[in-house]
C-alpha cells in the first residue's frame, strides 16, 4: 500500500483542528468548524482551500501547440496567451481519462492543472502522445485557492494590485514576497475566487497571509463539494469517468476543437446514458451508487453520481447516469437503503445566484 501524502500545509491543519481524511492519496482538510458554515462563508465571504494534491506539469518545446492539440479536447488555435481553458483528455473510445485546465503561457509554452487521483496516468500519457515536452512541477509547486464574493478585496489588499480587469479564466503572473505567483481567476465553487499557484516553499507564507484578512476562513473539501455541486460542476471518478464521453456527461459543447485529438470520432456520441440534474423534495439525499429507477416500475435505468443536501437551497440534489431513453423523464425515484425518494428533473446549475462570471466595470 502507498504512503499517504501531504500537502505543505498539514501541520497548520492538524494544529488548527481540522479534521482530516485521505482523499487521492493524501491527507486532506475535510472540514474545520463544519462543512454548513464553511459552505455558507464561501457563498457570502472568501474562504481558502488547499488544493496542493492537484497535479501541476509544464509542457513547452518547438511545436509545443501543435503537438497538445492531438493529446487534448482543448481548442489551442483560439487560446490566447494570458488565458486558460477547460477541457478532458481522452481514450481512444471518447471516454474521459481527466478533465483539466490549460493554461497558454506563450506560444509554445503551457500550464496543465489535472486531478490528484490521475495525476500519474495522465503524465504517462500526456508523455507518450507528446514526447520529451511534459515535466511534472507539483513537488515544487504549492496551490491555494480564494474563493467567495470578497476574494478580490482580500487579493487587491494582500499584493497591491487591481484585479478588475482580470477575466473569468484568464491569469495574470505575479509576486509575491518576492517569489512568483501565478493568479488565475478561476475555482471550483461557482463563486468570484482565484486559484493562486505558489513555488511549494511559499505556500504556508500565502496561506497565512491571506488568514490575516478577518474576512477570510478556511475551509475543507467538504464544503468544496457542496459548493461544486450545487454549481453542476463534474467531479472525475463520479460524473466523468473512462466509461462515458464528454457529450454524455452533457459537455458536448465544449469540445470545439478541429483537431484530430485522440478520442476525437466518439467524443461526441451520446451511446447509452446521459447525466441528468435532479432535485429532492427534503433534506433527504443519496449517495454515488445508488439506482435510479422510473416511479413506481422499479426497474433500474441509471445510477447516482453525486449526491448532497444543497446548504443554499434548503433541499438535496443529486446528479446522475440514466439511460438515455429516459432522460427527458421529468419525474424519477432514487433508492437510498430501503427507501425510495421522488426526484424531479431539473436544470444546471442547481443554484443560480454564484458570482464566478461576474463582470466589473
Amino acid at each position: 500500500m502507498s504512503e499517504t501524502r501531504e500537502t505543505p500545509l498539514a501541520a497548520w491543519h492538524k494544529s488548527h483542528g481540522a479534521s482530516m481524511a485521505p482523499f487521492a492519496g493524501w491527507n486532506m482538510p475535510i472540514q474545520y468548524e463544519g462543512i454548513l458554515a464553511e459552505h455558507a462563508h464561501t457563498r457570502t465571504g472568501a474562504s481558502v482551500f488547499d488544493i496542493c494534491h492537484m497535479g501541476q506539469f509544464m509542457l513547452e518545446g518547438e511545436n509545443a501547440a501543435e503537438k497538445l492539440s492531438l493529446a487534448v479536447t482543448h481548442n489551442l488555435d483560439t487560446l490566447r496567451e494570458g488565458r486558460c481553458r477547460y477541457g478532458f483528455l481522452l481514450n481512444e473510445r471518447g471516454g474521459v481519462l481527466d478533465d483539466l485546465i490549460v493554461y497558454r503561457l506563450a506560444q509554445d509554452r503551457f500550464f496543465l492543472v489535472v486531478n490528484a487521483a490521475c495525476a500519474e496516468s495522465d503524465f504517462a500519457a500526456l508523455s507518450a502522445r507528446v514526447p520529451g515536452m511534459v515535466r511534472d512541477i507539483s513537488p515544487e509547486m504549492g496551490k491555494v485557492d480564494l474563493q467567495g464574493p470578497k476574494s478580490i478585496e482580500v487579493l487587491e489588499k494582500l499584493l497591491g494590485q487591481d484585479f478588475h480587469s482580470l477575466g473569468y479564466f484568464s491569469f495574470r503572473e505575479c509576486e509575491f514576497q518576492g517569489k512568483p505567483l501565478r493568479v488565475s481567476r478561476t475555482g471550483y465553487t461557482g463563486e468570484l475566487g482565484y486559484e493562486l499557484y505558489p513555488p511549494r516553499d511559499m505556500t504556508e507564507a500565502l496561506w497565512c497571509a491571506l488568514l490575516d484578512d478577518p474576512r477570510v476562513k478556511p475551509a475543507g473539501l467538504g464544503a468544496r463539494d457542496t459548493l461544486r455541486l450545487e454549481c453542476g460542476l463534474a467531479l472525475y471518478g463520479h460524473e466523468l469517468d473512462t466509461e462515458h464521453t464528454p457529450a454524455e456527461a452533457g459537455m458536448g459543447a465544449m469540445l470545439s476543437s478541429t483537431a484530430p485529438y485522440v478520442g476525437h470520432e466518439h467524443a461526441g456520441e451520446i451511446r447509452k446514458q446521459c447525466l441528468i440534474p435532479l432535485a429532492l423534495e427534503g433534506r433527504r439525499t443519496v449517495r454515488n451508487g445508488d439506482s435510479v429507477t422510473l416511479p413506481g416500475s422499479g426497474e433500474v435505468i441509471g445510477k447516482v453520481t453525486s449526491g448532497s443536501f444543497a446548504p443554499s437551497l434548503g433541499h438535496a440534489v443529486a446528479l446522475a447516469y440514466v439511460d438515455k431513453e429516459y432522460a427527458h423523464h421529468d419525474a424519477f425515484s432514487l433508492l437510498a437503503g430501503r427507501s425510495s425518494l421522488p426526484a424531479a428533473r431539473t436544470d444546471l446549475p442547481f443554484y443560480k445566484k454564484g458570482t464566478a462570471r461576474i463582470k466589473f466595470n
